[in-house]
């Protein structure tokens, strides 16, 4: 390709070489082929240029921990780049989920569909039992907090987001992956779990830019349970409606195993009208095939950024804001983002650099709405419902009570069990506001030509309030309550870093030397009107019952000197150490200081043996050893008496109480190793590259909490225990199969990473640790299974395996391990088409392996609303498997031939207490991503003007879980493998405009 610099002015060679442009003479020709270095010349009426391999390709610059510039071939460690324009191109309103596909190992997980939900990411397979399993976020060099701001989980309460979705992806220039403790070792006791850098746009050395953004998607949900639309609400087939509260006939029941639809039938219903004589009439008892689908609207996310760059040869200034405003696709939901960074740097002297970096952002939501199994998720009753039921009926949720005008109840077509869903979204509200503060300031010191250093403080502040409303009339609070709560966070990091660089003949060396305090301090606080006095003042003194409060701060402090340092020999062969040293103050004493270090070494067989190859371009082999150590959180060393009630508490002693988990004074840290191996090849002038990578890491001297028998006075105890290991091995695949003079080129990039994750042993004594739960189904670290498996209620089998029956009705049994959580392996396909100014990628991944419990499958199938409930509605069920016609001590199984209905059948096999019936492989394939763009160039004062249209989540193109997206979960914590009432996954579609002046 040759273009006229600062134009578009441009043209492709032959195939020998020949090419003409209308050029002035000493303008400057560019010259660019995939493989070789570019190349600038003056032009003239005859120019010959002969490119060279571009080994810059090869020996591209970094940010790796600490800030340090480093040059890829000298890693002696895994590293991956996204850059901020594939970040972009489809945005997202939480920026971790813009990595799905993108980062080999990285598993990234939303929570929902919901307006701004939170997202986890693990990389290389879970470690910690009790703790957190994400890897630390640093933004120009400082830590942030990845905190879930919400209170959701499978009971009940709202997912309000996560820390990491403040951060602005039009702001971000780069985000780097560290993935293991081999790259983040420097970062110290938050980086066992590898470490996201994340490097923020900065002003322009030269002139003044303006650049222009916005991007409107609509969202709606991708998957819906496939419902039954054959038979409608009521028990044994019947039904008729007098108040929904159980005094017709079986009008209070919240399910569908009622009578059959479509056929004529005419049955009073709760919008039915009601004659003169207060007798409801009888309507058409039909269908409702969409009324789920039409609940839901279609959210609408517009984003706009606007940012102002300049400077010159002292420094540069960059100015950046950016509106988000999110409209849910559930009814009054939203979720609006704010933000504005400044970025800039000046250079009085040659020898210091003063820089800045600020980030403010703004982040509130009137209303998100409610996960679990909680009367104020509207998502549960469309689990157990009538599916006959016109929810358009319901918008008017203040309609006068046609069955008793006395009747204080709103509106709606069931009150025993459920509220109207309109009158929960407009009424019983989950709001939030959030201000964050994140940023840092820097001096650098160019002492000599071999000597600098910087002085960097960074804070990273937050203050939190969420408010949640129970209006009065609830199906479980007919008074109403209130609760708010307010928490702040403030980390402030303050560092120093020597950094020295020599040669000595074919040797050169670099050191790094530096010390860094954490303080950080945190405060919670919260207030409870369980039942208002006066309905509608949503104030926590207006409560007619005692006021429940709550009150927790904390300080923590990490003091830390480390050093880093490479030794490389004539550029091909490079040794890496680090070594830190932390004291906690979470630690007793005599266990507060722990170090650890890593050693890693690499060299570039290509540059070692003069390797001069068409066909091998580059070759690099390495490997790496790493431990890092980790604390505790705070208070968990001594003894201490608590506020509030408790079984244990002395009224008389201001209403005190011993915590039930007894403290450990002889804590000691926890260590993470890890051995990384690994080579990356680069064939046929880069038109293929391969990274490959093993890794085998262990955690020890786990922090966990154990239980213990209560005759100690304690129900558990805090203690070091436990050994997790990660084994597993990442591939990146790109290749350019085409990339011809016509304009034409086509890149394709796939990854794919294996994790196997193994529980080795637990404490002494203890056989199992439960991680999370859910009704009768657990998430457990079991010795030998890998984390996350699913123990619960299984059927009773014959030697066979067969289920056996009683009475037609399948016989549950004992606990057992009925699969894990953790996936087998995950992988990405992006296929990147261009066309001269069109550009076309298609990003499409998958997780493969794991299960899932999916209680919308269980409770869908007791309550008669999926489609699978059809079977058997008229001639009953005979259930598969076997019955016992002996005794209990000396059985005789035969094949099952008892006949139950659907309805038997589906209560007795799905519940909540049993959970093999509904858990499922959680393997998937989605068609994540797909955009379309086309660069205008300049167009008049525009110096570059781009348009795109991008549809992300578009479709699961393989699954096993039925009615359900397995990838899911209640909130970013540590625990996953669980399902129930989360809201849909979004499907978005929508366009983009970028503009540069």
């Amino acid at each position: 390709s040759v273009v006229v610099a600062g134009t578009t002015n441009g043209t492709s060679t032959d195939f020998d070489g020949n090419f003409t442009i209308d050029a002035a003479t000493g303008a400057q020709l560019e010259f660019s082929f995939i493989g070789y270095a570019n190349k600038t010349v003056a032009a003239s009426a005859t120019v010959n240029v002969v490119l060279s391999p571009d080994a810059a390709a090869l020996d591209e610059v970094v940010v790796t921990a600490m800030g340090i510039k480093r040059s890829t071939k000298a890693l002696g460690y895994s590293i991956e780049e996204v850059k901020g324009a594939d970040l972009a191109n489809a945005k997202e309103t939480n920026v971790l989920n813009s990595l799905q596909g993108q980062v080999a190992g990285a598993q990234i997980t939303s929570s929902s569909g919901a307006p701004g939900a939170s997202s986890r990411i693990v990389l290389r397979g879970a470690s910690s039992l009790d703790g957190n399993n994400q890897p630390l976020f640093v933004v120009d060099g400082v830590p942030i907090s990845n905190d879930g701001f919400g209170s959701g989980n499978g009971y009940g309460g709202t997912d309000r987001s996560s820390g990491i979705a403040d951060i602005n992806p039009d702001d971000v220039e780069s985000m780097t992956v560290l993935k293991g403790p081999n790259a983040a070792a420097l970062y110290g006791s938050r980086a066992s779990n590898g470490v996201i850098l994340i490097k923020t746009k900065s002003g322009k050395s030269k002139g003044l830019g303006v650049s222009v953004s916005h991007s409107t998607s609509f969202e709606n949900p991708l998957l819906l349970p496939s419902y039954q639309n054959s038979y409608g609400q009521g028990s044994s087939g019947k039904f008729s409606f007098v108040d929904g509260a159980g005094h017709g006939t079986a009008d209070g029941v919240d399910e569908s195993w009622g009578p059959k639809l479509d056929v004529g039938l005419m049955i009073p219903q709760f919008d039915s009208p009601v004659d003169g004589n207060g007798v409801r009439e009888a309507t058409p008892w039909i269908s409702r095939p969409d009324n789920v689908k039409n609940f839901f609207d279609t959210g609408i996310t517009n984003t706009t950024s606007v940012s102002v760059s300049g400077g010159n040869e002292k420094g540069g200034l960059r100015v950046g804001f950016t509106n988000m405003d999110q409209k849910g696709m559930v009814p009054n939901t939203d979720y609006l983002k704010r933000s504005v960074s400044v970025n800039g740097n000046y250079k009085p002297t040659d020898f210091i650099k003063v820089s800045s970096t600020v980030n403010y952002v703004n982040s509130s939501s009137d209303n998100q709405p409610s996960i679990g199994y909680d009367a104020q998720n509207v998502m549960q009753q469309f689990v157990w419902f009538g599916r006959q039921v016109d929810i358009a009926a319901l918008k008017n949720y203040n309609k006068p009570n046609s069955n008793n005008a006395d009747n204080p109840d709103k509106y709606n077509w069931n009150y025993n069990y459920h509220n109207n869903p309109y009158f929960t979204l407009n009424e019983s509200t989950n709001s939030f506001v959030r201000d964050r503060l994140f940023g840092n300031a820097m001096v650098d010191f160019t002492i000599n030509d071999w000597l600098s250093a910087f002085v960097r403080s960074g804070i990273d502040y937050y203050g939190h309030v969420n408010k949640s409303k129970v209006a009065a009339g609830d199906i479980e609070n007919q008074f109403g309550s209130y609760f708010e709560s307010a928490r702040s966070s403030r980390e402030i990091n303050t560092d120093v870093l020597i950094k020295m660089f020599k040669q000595f003949g074919d040797f050169d060396v670099s050191a790094n030397f530096g010390a860094n305090r954490m303080d950080r301090f945190y405060q919670y606080n919260s207030g409870t009107a369980p039942e208002l006095a006066v309905s509608g003042i949503y104030n926590v003194l207006n409560s007619r019952v005692a006021v429940e409060t709550s009150n927790y701060g904390s300080h923590k402090r990490i003091n830390s000197v480390y050093f880093s340092g490479q030794v490389a020999y004539k550029d091909y062969l490079f040794m890496d150490i680090t070594a830190r040293n932390d004291w906690s103050s979470t630690l007793p004493e005599e266990n507060n200081s722990y170090f650890y270090p890593s050693v890693a070494l690499s060299a570039v067989i290509t540059d070692a043996f003069s390797i001069e190859s068409d066909i091998l371009s580059f070759a690099k082999v390495r490997a790496g050893y790493a431990q890092v150590g980790s604390d505790s959180d705070p208070y968990n060393l001594n003894p201490t008496v608590e506020f509030g009630t408790g079984w244990n508490g002395a009224s008389k002693m201001l209403n005190q109480y011993v915590p039930n988990t007894l403290p450990n004074q002889n804590l000691k840290p926890q260590t993470v190793s890890s051995l990384e191996l690994g080579f990356d090849t680069r064939l046929f002038m880069n038109k293929v590259r391969f990274d490959f990578t093993y890794y085998n890491s262990e955690a020890t001297d786990q922090i966990i909490n154990v239980p213990v028998s209560p005759s100690t006075g304690y129900t558990a105890m805090t203690i070091n225990a436990g050994k997790i290991t990660n084994k597993g091995i990442e591939m990146m695949l790109g290749f350019t199969p085409f990339q011809n003079n016509d304009g034409f080129g086509w890149d394709i990039n796939a990854t794919y990473a294996k994790n196997t994750n193994e529980v080795v042993e637990l404490a002494h004594d203890v056989e199992q640790y439960e991680m999370g739960s859910y009704w009768s189904t657990y998430i457990m670290a079991i010795p030998g299974q890998p984390m996350g498996a699913i123990l619960g209620p299984d059927f009773v089998r014959d030697d066979a395996g067969n289920i056996v029956h009683d009475d037609g009705v399948p016989v549950v049994g004992d606990p057992k391990v009925l699969g894990n959580s953790t996936p087998d392996f995950i992988w990405s396909l992006t296929n990147t088409l261009s066309f001269k100014k069109f550009e076309l990628g298609i990003l499409v991944d998958g997780r493969m392996g794991g299960d899932i419990y999916s209680m919308t499958n269980s409770w869908g199938r007791y309550a008669g609303i999926l489609e699978e409930t059809v079977i058997g509605r008229e001639g009953g069920i005979v259930g598969d498997g076997v019955m016992n016609v002996g005794t209990a001590d000396a059985p005789n199984y035969v094949p099952n031939t008892v006949v139950v209905t659907s309805e038997e059948y589906n209560k007795g096999a799905y519940s909540n207490d049993v959970s093999a019936s509904s858990v499922f492989d959680a393997s998937f394939i989605k068609l994540r991503q797909v955009r379309l763009g086309y660069n205008f160039g300049k167009v008049g004062p525009i110096e570059n003007f781009n348009v795109s249209l991008f549809g992300r989540n578009l479709a699961i193109l393989y699954k096993n879980a039925p009615h359900i997206d397995p990838e899911t979960a209640f909130n970013n914590g540590n625990v996953g493998g669980l399902e129930f009432g989360q809201l849909p996954s979004a499907r978005s579609y929508g366009f983009s405009l970028n503009l540069n002046f």
